[in-house]
């Protein structure tokens, strides 16, 4: 009996553990301002900008953002291909507002919001996330034609030259 309540302390030490420090799209445990200049480098390194996803696990929203583009493949592409990506997580763990502060507090828009930075980490966008929903999710056409508005071939002038 007393080795069967040890293995069962043990197993509840043990889950209790691994579920503090488990995350799912957010991680209230990163250094958000670290992983921006990281992000901002390597878009610099890439040429594309830095698309900055801000929400928590708590967001129902920022959820269904989050899977939304893990599934929808033309979004994840076009993500992949133009963009650096990077979450910042905001919640009662971590909040990030140094971060928050030096994008002009986007989260005044509420959860998500996206923020887009050019390569030289210069914040040239910021998207409230209820203006691309549509009924209980996201619309493709909208969350497509703004992630196409702010690449950096839409925003060089000589991509609208007569050649």
């Amino acid at each position: 009996m007393k080795n069967l309540l040890l293995i069962l302390s043990l197993s509840l030490l043990t889950l209790g553990s691994f579920a503090q420090k488990t995350y799912k799209y957010y991680n209230p445990e990163a250094n958000a301002k670290t992983d921006l200049k990281k992000a901002i480098t390597k878009a610099d390194a890439e040429n594309k900008h830095v698309f900055v996803i801000i929400g928590g696990n708590w967001c129902p929203w920022c959820i269904k953002f989050s899977k939304y583009i893990e599934q929808e493949t033309e979004i994840k592409n076009l993500l992949e291909k133009e963009y650096v990506i990077i979450k910042v997580n905001y919640s009662k763990e971590n909040k990030n507002m140094d971060v928050l502060e030096d994008l002009q507090y986007p989260n005044r828009f509420g959860f998500p919001v996206f923020v887009i930075l050019d390569k030289d980490g210069k914040k040239i966008h910021t998207q409230d996330s209820g203006y691309l929903e549509k009924d209980k999710g996201y619309d493709k056409a909208k969350v497509s034609r703004m992630l196409k508005n702010w690449t950096t071939t839409a925003l060089d002038p000589e991509t609208y030259k007569k050649k």
